[in-house]
Formats: structure tokens, C-alpha cells, sequence
């Protein structure tokens, strides 16, 4: 699945075919929402080719990293329904996921978040965040009830 741009007029802003959302756990603190954020994304933008665009250019032509080519939707929900999220969007084929669990805060590598999330069952995990990347109307039902973070 790529991230498609779709536009009947040019004047209006592009809709993509697909939407990126976080959703976080509603009682997080701001550093533990920036850092679970920023994790969930990393594997959002891996998870298929063309969703990250072109390199940055500035003026003076330094270049800097290309960055994902569309919307993220952070949202906040209570961990009942991003459990209910996670269930739903693991149950399809057509969307990415990729999950925090709040054993992750006190690991200190990539192998020891692994082997923390495969130590607890699936309906178990204690979710401090999951994002998601699929057909629009398929990911807007899956977090339906998560608002908008502020």
C-alpha cells in the first residue's frame, strides 16, 4: 500500500488515499508523549516505500532529511480503547501498525523492547501508544472515539 495523492482541484489541499494517526494513552506526561510519538512514527515511516518524500534543501543548499510526505493525527484515548484500536487494526491486512508499551520506558535497546513486547500476549500488552497507516475510512473507524491531543 502507498500513499496516494488524490486532488479534484489543484487550488485545494492534496488528500492522500491513506492516513498516519497516533494515538497515545491519555495519561502519559509530555516527555513520555514525545518519546512514544517519535518511536511510533519511526516505524510508520518504515513500513512501506514512498511514504517518506525528497531530501530538504535550504537556500544555501545544505541538505537535510527527507520527511514523511504526509498528515500525522496525534490523538489521546484511555488504554481501554487502544486496546480495542490495537485488536481492530491487527485483525486487517490493509493497515500498519506498530505499538509503545509502557514496559519500553524502562528497556534500553531495540532487543530488549522486542523481547519486552513479545514476553506479554496481545490482548495483555499495556499500551501507552499505537499509530496506524491505512485506507482513510478503515482508520478513522478503528480509533473512532480517540479525540484530538491537546
Amino acid at each position: 500500500m502507498t500513499a496516494q495523492l488524490t486532488s479534484d482541484d489543484p487550488a485545494t489541499s492534496p488528500r492522500f488515499d491513506t492516513k498516519v494517526v497516533v494515538v497515545l494513552n491519555q495519561d502519559l506526561e509530555p516527555w513520555q508523549e514525545l518519546n512514544v510519538t517519535a518511536f511510533l512514527m519511526s516505524g510508520i515511516a518504515t513500513s512501506s516505500p514512498g511514504l517518506v518524500g525528497e531530501a530538504y534543501r535550504d537556500g544555501d543548499d545544505t541538505e537535510y532529511l527527507p520527511m514523511l510526505r504526509q498528515p500525522v493525527m496525534v490523538m489521546s484515548a484511555d488504554s481501554g480503547l487502544l486496546a480495542k484500536a490495537r485488536g481492530k487494526a491487527a485483525a486487517r491486512d490493509d493497515v500498519s501498525l506498530a505499538v509503545y508499551t509502557r514496559e519500553l520506558f524502562g528497556t534500553g535497546n531495540d532487543e530488549a523492547n522486542r523481547a519486552a513486547v513479545a514476553a506479554v500476549r496481545a490482548d495483555d500488552l499495556d499500551l501507552v501508544g499505537i499509530a496506524l497507516r491505512g485506507p482513510r475510512n478503515a482508520v478513522d473507524r478503528i480509533v473512532k472515539g480517540a479525540r484530538f491531543h491537546d
